[in-house]
């Protein structure tokens, strides 16, 4: 067991919120810990809703980090970077992050551990070094963390909005706007529990979503840059739907007629940057389009007389 303690040195509204700032640990983290009787303030057990006044003490016990139990594949798999601290990967489409119901091997886990010599247990036995996900079906670049040290900096940097993530998607239709701002709460599906919406506000949490358009297909397909504020599960996927153009190929939220063979949704991660977490260096990583995704942006731009050589080789410019 890990004891942390802080003395607030202003007021503060929830026990949560505070912990969370000062240990870069989820607030639903610190919750089930709150649960569990591992956070105290002044000595005494306090629910995360709890305020923090000034002079008082809070104080957190952490489990020990479990040693990982999920089992090491030889799997090929693109890693672009790695140091003593972290690993960039290059994630294909149709590879799972990490084990859930119905899955158990194949996972991107399965390949990190035959891969690399270590990696972070904060994550828990069958999520170590997982920092952040993308979608089976989304391709393209994530940061592991091999240390729990760098997984802690990493995590808070994704939740101070510090660490930025560029995709790519195709989507149906021509989107007028050429770049805007969708804010909206995100849940999951009143009528389906599997699938995530767009809910009244206060119904679920925020999610903001930036995009821009990089280029047009007639009145039919528009290629469009996504930056991510908020990480919500399938946000970019739920947010494009929302907008009336969903993510060509999206099997849950895109239309039931494809047009073209393909294996999941047209959504790549393409870019990622953050600041290193012994270093203080700022990283930047690119990936570029894999080749379906290539393909049938080149099928368009034959089609539609678009200059797709000059489209591919500015992509990777923003």
């Amino acid at each position: 067991m890990a004891t942390r303690e802080f003395t607030a040195e202003e007021n503060c509204k929830r026990v949560d919120v505070f912990l969370s700032e000062k240990t870069g640990e989820t607030r639903s983290r610190i919750k089930k810990l709150a649960d569990e009787g591992a956070v105290k303030i002044d000595g005494k057990a306090a629910k995360a809703s709890d305020e923090v006044k000034a002079g008082r003490k809070v104080l957190a016990e952490f489990p020990e980090a479990v040693p990982c139990v999920a089992v090491a594949e030889d799997i090929p798999i693109d890693i672009i970077y790695q140091d003593e601290d972290l690993a960039v990967v290059n994630k294909p489409q149709g590879m799972t992050v990490h084990a859930g119901a119905g899955c158990t091997s194949g996972t991107l886990v399965n390949a990190l551990l035959a891969s690399l010599d270590r990696l972070s247990g904060v994550g828990g036995v069958m999520r170590p070094g997982i920092v952040h996900r993308i979608d089976k079906d989304t391709s393209g670049l994530l940061v592991v963390a091999k240390n729990d040290k760098a997984h802690v900096s990493l995590s808070k940097q994704i939740a101070d909005k510090t660490c930025h993530r560029k995709y790519y998607a195709l989507l149906e239709g021509n989107v007028k706007a050429e770049k805007g701002r969708i804010a909206t709460d995100i849940g999951r599906n009143p009528a389906d529990r599997l699938k995530m919406a767009v809910l009244p506000a206060g119904r679920g949490k925020i999610a903001i979503t930036d995009y821009e358009v990089a280029a047009r297909f007639g009145g039919d397909y528009t290629l469009c840059r996504f930056i991510l504020q908020t990480g919500r599960t399938h946000q970019i996927r739920v947010h494009a739907k929302y907008m009336g153009h969903p993510v060509v190929g999206d099997p849950v939220y895109g239309y039931k007629k494809q047009k073209f063979a393909l294996n999941g949704q047209l959504l790549h991660a393409y870019s990622l940057s953050f600041v290193h977490p012994s270093t203080g260096k700022e990283m930047t990583f690119f990936a570029p389009l894999p080749d379906y995704f290539s393909a049938v942006l080149e099928k368009l731009g034959r089609t539609y007389g678009a200059d797709t050589e000059h489209i591919m080789a500015d992509l990777l410019q923003k």
